[in-house]
């Protein structure tokens, strides 16, 4: 599945996938279940800046420019970054295991689900 480009028009950096092995735990300060945001287009030494665990709609407030974004959630669990603060109008759709960098700029809510 391909990350769907924000609005400044292009995806900037496609960063990878973590095997399955990995998923299970914590890589990279993220525990396993988690989707977290690094404060910048790095592993930020293992420190993330946000970690999101339950699903639903979470709010975030004074992010901007480019930052990691991780989803080591489990059992298929999918993380949406979305411009929307209700948790609409959702750009990105990441599936678990994945990392990308995104311009975080418009971004105002990050939705986890089943």
């Amino acid at each position: 599945m391909a990350a769907t480009a924000l609005a400044t028009g292009a995806v900037l950096t496609l960063g990878g996938s973590a095997n399955a092995a990995e998923a299970a735990g914590t890589i990279y300060g993220c525990p396993s279940g988690y989707a977290c945001v690094y404060p910048n287009a790095s592993w930020n030494g293992g420190k993330p800046s946000l970690k999101f665990y339950k699903y639903g709609t979470h709010k975030i407030y004074n992010q901007f420019g480019k930052k990691r974004f991780f989803n080591n959630q489990t059992g298929g669990a999918k993380a949406y970054l979305c411009k929307g603060s209700n948790g609409t109008n959702c750009t990105v759709s990441q599936r678990a295991g994945t990392y990308y960098d995104y311009d975080f700029t418009p971004i105002n809510t990050v939705k986890l689900t089943k």
